[in-house]
């Protein structure tokens, strides 16, 4: 069960991640990247001062994720959501690129879109699938490791700064 970020009130969204029991927090950023080692980490590390240090604890341990680490948190991705009035055509396009790429390298696509205007995700993402098939499938680990690493941030980001008018921002 994810940590409720609470947006409102005494305490911070940072404030109730760091009290939250263990086990909770761990299950928390299982949702920004999925590798138990990874969540077990951070949540072990607790508590952070400031979002930009728990974010810094968050890349170190994704850049020491271990290849079967990567492989779990690879298993629970899945390919961004295109904007709802895409054509067919682009759906059949990156589907076929999609299981190109699982072909070769046995994972799914990750890509990080965040800061991309969503009228240039499509284009983006079918554009950087045929690039990265060229790669070997120990370049692409990398590629696909650091993804992971900036999709967490943006997640992690993303749950404790919260949805709300009154969210803390840093």
């Amino acid at each position: 069960m994810p940590v409720r970020v609470q947006t409102c009130g005494t305490s911070s969204p940072l404030e109730h991640f760091n009290s939250a029991p263990a086990d909770v927090a761990a299950q928390s950023l299982l949702t920004c990247l999925n590798s138990h080692r990874w969540a077990h980490r951070i949540a072990s590390h607790r508590p952070y001062p400031d979002l930009p240090s728990l974010l810094a604890a968050a890349d170190e341990a994704s850049y020491d994720l271990a290849p079967e680490d990567l492989t779990e948190a690879l298993a629970a991705e899945a390919l961004p959501p295109l904007p709802e009035d895409t054509y067919a055509v682009a759906h059949t396009a990156l589907s076929a690129a999609h299981a190109a790429y699982e072909a070769r390298f046995g994972h799914a696509f990750v890509i990080c879109l965040d800061g991309l205007p969503v009228t240039e995700a499509l284009d983006h993402v079918l554009g950087d699938i045929r690039s990265r098939l060229t790669n070997d499938p120990e370049e692409e680990r990398l590629v696909a490791a650091e993804q992971l690493r900036r999709l967490a941030r943006g997640r992690l980001t993303g749950m404790l700064r919260g949805a709300g008018n009154c969210a803390t921002s840093h």
